[in-house]
C-alpha cells in the first residue's frame, strides 16, 4: 500500500496530527527526526485563535516555522468556508480531515427537510468540520474519505441535561455524510506514554464496507489500541436519529446517563457501543523519563521556600467556609488532596493550558528535584510530554504561550498508531 493519503489538518495548532501521522525530516533539524504513520501528506491547514490580534497567532507561526512558508492558513476557518464556498479561494481535495475541536454546545437550529439543511449554532467548530466535509464530498465520492477527530471525553456524555446529545449529533451528521464511524476513549498513558491523558478519538470512513458485529474487534481502534473482548453482555445497542434536529430535540431525554461507552461503532445509524478493557504489554513511560539534567533548568522554574506553603495548601484537601463576595452567600467548600510533589515514576497528570507561570496554583505540576529544592516544569519537558520533539515551541513564544500550545495539543503518538492501524485496513 503505497498510494498517498492527502491531508488537511483543521484546527491545527502547532501541528500534532502533521507530526503524528506524516512524521518529520528536516536535515537542518535531525533532532526533530519522526517517524511516518505511512504515506500520509498534510497538503491544507487551517489555525487561528481567537480573537485574531497579531499577538495571538503564536500557535500558526510555530507551525509555519517547522514546516515551511504558507504551510497553514492563519485565518477563521468559518471565514475561510465563506470564501471557498463562494468560489473566491480554492481548498484542495484531500483524501482524510483530521482535526482536534472542542467540547461545545451542538443543538440543531433546523431540519434537514428545511431550506439550507442542517445549521447549528454559529462559533460552534463542529459545524466548521461539517462544511467542510460537505465541500469536499460535494467535488467527488472519494474526496474526505476519511476523518480522524479528537475531543474530550465528557463529549460522550454532554450535555447533563441530555446525555448523549452532542454525540448523537455528531454522529448523525457524520451518517448524513455517508460515513461509517468507529471511537475510543483512549488514556495516553495505559499505552505507554507518558502523560495521562484521557481523549476521544473517532475514525470515519465514507462509503465503507464494515460488519457492525466484528468491527468491535478487527476495526482501526481495536488495531491501534487493543482491548479485552467485551463479551455479547456488556455490548449495547443504540439507534442514531437519521435528522440531527431530531437527535438534538429528542435523543435520550428520559435518560440520566449516556448510552454512549468508552468504545463504540456506526454503521448506518446502528451503534454498537461497550466499555473498555485495556490490553498493554508493552513498554512504559513515565514523567522521570522526559526531564531535562537539573543544570539545564532556569532559575525561575524553581519555587522559592517562602513560596512553598501557598502550593501546599493550594494542592491539599479542603473543607471551608467562604462567603460569595457578590451575594454575601456563605456556604463550605471543599476538595480533595492532589500529589505534592508529583511523582516521577509513573506518568504524569494531563498538561492543562494554564501550566506556564510563575504563580502557585492547584493543577501545575511540581517535582523535587534530588537537591531537594521544587521546581516546575519547564516548556522542553511538556513538549515531550505530549510527543513532540524537545525544543518543539521553542519559536520565538513565550514560556507560558508555549505552556498554553502544549495545554492545548494532543499525545502525537495516538494519531501515529491510528495512522499505521488505518494503512493496515486499507
Amino acid at each position: 500500500m503505497s498510494k498517498e493519503i492527502k491531508v488537511a489538518e483543521l484546527f491545527a495548532g502547532v501541528g500534532g496530527f502533521r507530526l503524528g501521522l506524516d512524521g518529520y525530516h528536516d536535515s537542518a533539524h535531525p533532532e526533530f527526526d519522526m517517524p511516518s504513520a505511512g504515506p500520509f501528506k498534510t497538503i491544507w491547514a487551517n489555525q487561528w485563535e481567537p480573537p485574531g490580534s497579531k499577538a495571538r497567532q503564536f500557535a500558526a507561526r510555530c507551525y509555519e516555522s517547522h514546516f515551511g512558508e504558507d504551510s497553514v492558513v492563519n485565518e477563521d476557518i468559518n471565514r475561510v468556508l465563506d470564501q471557498a464556498e463562494r468560489g473566491e479561494i480554492d481548498i484542495p481535495t484531500i483524501d482524510m480531515v483530521v482535526g482536534g475541536f472542542p467540547c461545545q454546545d451542538y443543538s440543531v437550529a433546523r431540519p434537514l427537510s428545511q431550506a439550507h439543511g442542517i445549521e447549528g449554532k454559529k462559533g460552534v467548530l463542529w459545524w466548521d468540520i461539517y462544511r467542510f466535509l460537505k465541500l469536499q464530498n460535494d467535488r467527488s465520492e472519494d474526496a474526505a474519505r476519511y476523518c480522524l477527530f479528537e475531543n474530550v471525553d465528557r463529549l460522550l456524555k454532554s450535555p447533563a441535561s441530555q446525555r448523549g446529545r452532542d454525540f448523537a449529533i455528531i454522529l448523525s451528521c457524520l451518517a448524513e455524510r455517508g460515513y461509517s464511524v468507529e471511537w475510543r476513549v483512549v488514556n495516553s498513558a495505559e499505552y505507554g506514554f507518558p502523560q495521562r491523558r484521557k481523549r476521544v478519538y473517532i475514525f470515519a470512513e465514507r462509503n465503507a464496507d464494515w460488519t457492525i458485529e466484528t468491527r468491535l474487534q478487527n476495526g482501526v481502534m481495536s488495531r491501534a489500541f487493543p482491548m479485552e473482548a467485551p463479551g455479547e453482555e456488556n455490548i449495547r445497542e443504540v439507534f442514531v436519529p437519521e435528522d440531527p434536529y431530531d437527535a438534538s430535540e429528542n435523543f435520550n431525554l428520559a435518560g440520566k446517563t449516556s448510552p454512549f461507552m468508552d468504545a463504540g461503532i456506526m454503521v448506518g445509524h446502528r451503534v454498537l457501543t461497550c466499555p473498555v478493557i485495556e490490553k498493554y504489554d508493552g513498554a512504559r513511560k513515565t514523567l522521570g523519563d522526559v526531564l531535562i539534567p537539573l543544570d539545564e533548568v532556569p532559575e525561575e522554574f524553581f519555587i522559592e521556600p517562602e513560596q512553598l506553603p501557598k502550593w501546599e495548601y493550594l494542592k491539599g484537601s479542603k473543607r471551608e467556609e467562604r462567603t460569595n463576595k457578590k451575594t454575601g452567600f456563605t456556604y463550605w467548600y471543599s476538595e480533595g488532596q492532589m500529589a505534592f510533589p508529583d511523582a516521577t515514576n509513573r506518568p504524569s497528570r494531563t498538561i492543562l493550558t494554564g501550566e506556564g507561570g510563575r504563580g502557585a496554583s492547584r493543577f501545575k505540576h511540581v517535582i523535587k528535584c534530588e537537591d531537594g529544592r521544587y521546581r516546575r516544569l519547564v516548556p522542553d519537558e511538556l513538549d515531550q510530554l505530549q510527543g513532540f520533539p524537545r525544543g518543539w515551541t521553542n519559536t520565538g513564544m513565550t514560556d507560558g504561550n508555549r505552556a498554553f500550545c502544549m495545554g492545548n495539543a494532543l499525545v502525537t503518538g495516538i494519531p501515529h498508531l491510528i495512522g499505521k492501524a488505518i494503512c493496515e485496513l486499507r
